[in-house]
């Protein structure tokens, strides 16, 4: 177990790190942490990235999937352009966005990922309801454009839903995993869940 001053101490050092390497955020190093674990992305694939902003993920993800993937990115915040990411700008929960990811998507993607977060208003039972409904509809987005045998990245907080959330992934995944980055915050209660091998 990382004793949580060791957890600052990496914290601040990844942030230093990525401004160093002219990465566009920290959270740049869970996902390299997530994909040297599972080894989630390969040349040539097509990755979907929701919560993108300001575009971390969608830089990693270009540069693992060369020389012909693609990057479809979407966020409610602008993002400054990265080459060879699409980037649509919309909440991904809102059905004109969402049909827009699905017409890009075109039932040929081979990994999704989520840092999507709803507004957080400290009050647990409007909290998980949000989380609940953003789950839902990143998981109608795998019905939609994740090919078989495509995997998912998506991030939730912990607490008493975290069971439900399990559950309702692994019904479409063959295996589930849990992972908290080193890069995360030591006080935050972000996990990430990585549904491996979609069954249909």
């Amino acid at each position: 177990m990382i004793d949580s001053r060791k957890k600052t101490s990496f914290v601040n050092f990844f942030t230093k790190k990525a401004k160093q390497n002219k990465i566009r955020a920290r959270s740049w190093f869970k996902l390299d942490e997530i994909n040297c674990k599972y080894n989630l992305f390969k040349p040539n694939m097509n990755v979907v990235d929701l919560g993108a902003s300001p575009g971390s993920w969608s830089q990693y993800a270009i540069n693992k999937i060369k020389p012909n993937g693609k990057v479809i990115a979407c966020d409610i915040l602008y993002m400054y352009p990265i080459n060879g990411v699409k980037f649509i700008q919309g909440d991904f929960c809102n059905n004109g966005v969402f049909y827009k990811l699905i017409k890009t998507g075109r039932k040929n993607i081979q990994l999704i990922l989520s840092d999507a977060a709803p507004n957080i208003s400290g009050i647990s039972l409007i909290d998980n309801k949000n989380f609940y409904n953003l789950l839902i509809k990143v998981i109608l987005l795998c019905r939609k454009i994740l090919i078989k045998n495509g995997n998912l990245v998506i991030k939730i907080f912990q607490g008493r839903e975290i069971n439900r959330y399990i559950k309702v992934i692994s019904l479409l995944f063959n295996d589930v995993k849990i992972s908290k980055p080193v890069a995360s915050k030591s006080k935050s209660r972000e996990i990430y869940i990585i549904g491996i091998k979609y069954k249909f």
